[in-house]
């Protein structure tokens, strides 16, 4: 009787323990109203106030620099992102500007870039980095759009040596960056 009590309790347990990690992907929403854009963070993830640097910004709990932001900046009145270039071009001045906010002693190199058409007609630039910092080297994906006068650019950035271990996630966090 002991044996089978045991046993139901070590099956009940082991599949609320699976109902836990399935689910959403290890993915949770978050949507900004007011600025028009919504994205699927990590779950497990909180937002931190960082003054004037993005419009928002997440990071691990555990490793506080694997972090994922938006950053809102406005563009000449009446580019769309086309006008501002292909995504390889826009990728480059990207990695010049992060090289440029990073300092003297590190460089960001531009690994791929493509773009994406969504069912609504919506074009977004799908950019891949390495960037060789001070700190060490860290690997970031981003997503860029052009929308009502303001280039948004959603970024998903970790150290290289964990980008094996959450590149997946971060992935699916890019690819949900949608601007209304």
């Amino acid at each position: 009787m002991l044996k089978r009590l045991t046993t139901v309790l070590l099956i009940v347990f082991a599949v609320t323990l699976q109902g836990c990690v399935g689910g959403g992907g290890g993915l949770q929403a978050y949507a900004d109203q007011y600025s028009g854009y919504e994205f699927m963070y990590p779950t497990g993830w909180v937002e931190v106030n960082v003054p004037g640097a993005a419009d928002v910004v997440f990071h691990d709990i555990i490793h506080e620099t694997e972090n994922i932001s938006v950053v809102i900046s406005d563009v000449p009145e009446g580019k769309d992102l086309d006008a501002l270039g292909t995504p390889t071009e826009v990728g480059y001045k990207l990695s010049k500007s992060f090289s440029a906010l990073s300092g003297d002693d590190s460089s960001v190199d531009l690994l791929s870039a493509q773009r994406i058409n969504t069912v609504d007609d919506k074009t977004y630039y799908i950019l891949e980095y390495l960037a060789d910092l001070p700190a060490g080297p860290r690997h970031n994906l981003a997503s860029a759009i052009v929308r009502r006068g303001k280039l948004y650019t959603f970024n998903a950035s970790t150290d290289e040596g964990r980008w094996e271990k959450v590149r997946d996630l971060m992935k699916q966090s890019v690819a949900s960056f949608k601007v209304s």
